[in-house]
């Protein structure tokens, strides 16, 4: 090879080394890049929920005694009126009887006076009469022989005291009569007795019904805390029932996603121990209070019929609500808004080689993608992540960027933005 000819080589290599490095220096920085493009978009909520019945009772005493006998189980049907609980009851039946022969005291009582009571009177008042009247006849004979001058005065005087005590008697017999009368004093008190004595021993048979605890619905026994031998007081649960009716769905939902619920809403319910057999609930009713204590809300869920054979009171299950759904939307990773305010978003495009800044109005928004209504085209690439500033060169990299679709929260996801907190 010629001297000549490496020179030319040596500096044609120069020359491509200089061309490749003012390339390199100069050259759009890459930042990456995703398209907006149409696809389907749904929004949901997921949280824990719990089953529960309508209306949940537990049953305890009013009375302090020892359980006899417990006849039900747990998890047993019963009707209204069936037995649950005995409590011992001797002390309660002598009670009653005690009461009982109060009762008929009273009411003998009552019946005498009505009776024998009342022809006494009435005989005492005719006697009285005629004790009065031989009196004053026996004092007009006095008067007479006082002017013929045959007695003293001392003898009218005793004859008118005479007349004014039978007056005192009868006037006394009178007085017993009438309240011998069925409107009088003594029968009206005696009355009163009955009815103490009838109230009494109402209140004794209505304490002996205590001893039996029943059933106050068709019900399901959910737990049995009591057990023979034990003494109970009130105001301790001995059994939980589950009023019959239909079962729900029970949850505390952070009020921060109380926009996005309203009754009538589909949800998809999973049990982690049946992970084969999901079903579908709708949203039955949103409480009107907050609890202020977790900031959250309970929601209730209506059960498909027949409700899932494998339900159990108080199980947890996972539950998805879709709040809202897209059949088609211009949709963009929630990650590409770059900034936020009240007239919208903006995001960085890139637009033939370099960064443009525009506005978009932000429409349905997930989890982890948003809804763009305005300021935007299919197929426009928007810079996600590190990119160069507005008006800068750059080139857009959308190979390394996973396109957008169908987008929903995922169970992780919820799980960080909701309180999964349970209540009744």
């Amino acid at each position: 090879m010629s001297r000549r000819l490496l020179i030319s080589i040596s500096v044609l290599a120069a020359v491509l080394v200089a061309a490749f490095a003012v390339w390199w220096m100069t050259r759009a920085p890459s930042a990456p890049a995703v398209a907006a493009r149409m696809a389907p978009l749904v929004r949901t909520l997921q949280f824990s929920a719990r089953v529960a019945t309508a209306s949940r009772v537990d049953v305890g005493s009013t009375l302090t005694g020892r359980v006899v006998q417990v006849p039900v189980a747990e998890g047993a049907q019963v009707k209204a009126g069936d037995v649950l609980v005995r409590l011992e009851n001797a002390e309660l039946r002598a009670a009653v009887a005690q009461t009982q022969a109060t009762e008929q005291q009273a009411l003998a009582r009552l019946a005498g006076l009505r009776s024998t009571g009342r022809g006494a009177a009435q005989a005492g008042v005719s006697q009285a009469e005629s004790v009065l009247v031989a009196a004053q006849a026996d004092l007009k004979r006095t008067l007479d022989l006082v002017a013929q001058g045959f007695v003293s005065q001392a003898r009218v005087d005793e004859a008118r005291r005479v007349v004014e005590v039978a007056q005192a008697q009868r006037d006394a017999a009178r007085a017993q009569n009438a309240a011998l009368a069925e409107p009088g004093s003594e029968v009206a008190q005696a009355q009163a007795q009955v009815a103490l004595a009838v109230a009494a021993r109402a209140a004794a048979q209505a304490r002996l019904g205590e001893a039996v605890l029943t059933a106050p619905a068709d019900a399901r026994v959910l737990a049995r805390l009591v057990e023979p031998g034990q003494i109970v007081q009130p105001g301790r649960a001995l059994l939980t029932l589950a009023l019959a009716g239909p079962l729900q769905l029970v949850a505390q939902v952070d009020e921060r996603y109380l926009g996005q619920l309203q009754p009538g809403q589909l949800a998809g319910v999973l049990a982690d121990a049946y992970p084969t057999q999901r079903f579908t609930a709708r949203v039955l009713t949103i409480a009107p209070l907050v609890d202020a204590q977790r900031g959250s809300i309970e929601v209730k869920f209506a059960l498909p019929q027949p409700v899932p054979a494998f339900l159990r009171e108080d199980m947890t299950l996972s539950v998805e609500v879709e709040t809202a759904r897209r059949d088609q939307a211009l949709v963009l990773p929630a990650s590409a808004l770059r900034s936020e305010d009240s007239t919208g978003a903006v995001v960085w495009l890139a637009l033939e080689g370099r960064v443009e800044a525009r506005k978009v109005r932000v429409g349905l928004r997930t989890l982890d993608a948003v809804e763009i209504l305005e300021g935007l085209s299919a197929g426009d690439l928007v810079l996600v992540g590190a990119a160069p500033s507005p008006g800068a060169r750059v080139r857009a990299d959308s190979s390394a960027t996973p396109s957008t679709g169908t987008a929903k929260g995922t169970k992780d996801d919820a799980g960080a933005a909701m309180t999964n907190a349970m209540g009744r």
